[in-house]
């Protein structure tokens, strides 16, 4: 049933174990939460074994404290032919009440597989709809443009002579 589920949200408890010497969780674990959250969404989209190639624009807004209970939502906001970026939005709160608090945000990028040849294989497309769609996929383009130049960046101090 690929192409058909746009937006999957997964939710954890922070618990003691998550937390860093600052007594919150550590981003890390975040991230990992990020990463699986969009795999299933990658999965759900696409129907096929799927890989993390980017995570891009990540941006610690606020601090998950232990005992939240932590939403983490991966919205599909563009494909390629056999890649999946998704905006990824990262909410915590207390339980026992209390406001709910935007804590990251992010876009990830997974590019479906072909296990056994081991190759990208097509993904459905998806196209924006509305206008909140539109808004989400240029999002993205823009976060994962700041991405490649940072890699460029990167290539270039790494390798002399690269930007001759």
């Amino acid at each position: 049933m690929s192409g058909k589920q746009r937006e999957l949200t997964m939710r954890f408890l922070a618990e003691p174990t998550d937390v860093n010497f600052g007594g919150k969780v550590h981003g890390g674990t975040v991230m990992k939460w990020i990463d699986q959250a969009g795999y299933a969404a990658a999965v759900g989209w696409s129907g096929r074994y799927c890989v993390t190639v980017a995570v891009a624009g990540i941006r610690f807004l606020a601090p998950v404290h232990i005992g939240d209970i932590v939403s983490v939502t991966a919205t599909l906001v563009h494909t390629g032919t056999s890649s999946m970026h998704f905006a990824v939005e990262v909410t915590a709160r207390d339980p026992m009440g209390g406001e709910e608090r935007l804590c990251t945000h992010c876009v990830i990028v997974f590019v479906a597989m072909d296990q056994e040849a081991a190759t990208p294989c097509p993904v459905p497309g998806w196209t924006p709809e509305t206008a909140h769609d539109l808004r989400l996929t240029e999002y993205a383009r823009k976060v994962m443009a700041l991405g490649q130049d940072i890699e460029q960046t990167i290539r270039r101090f790494r390798e002399p002579g690269a930007d001759a």
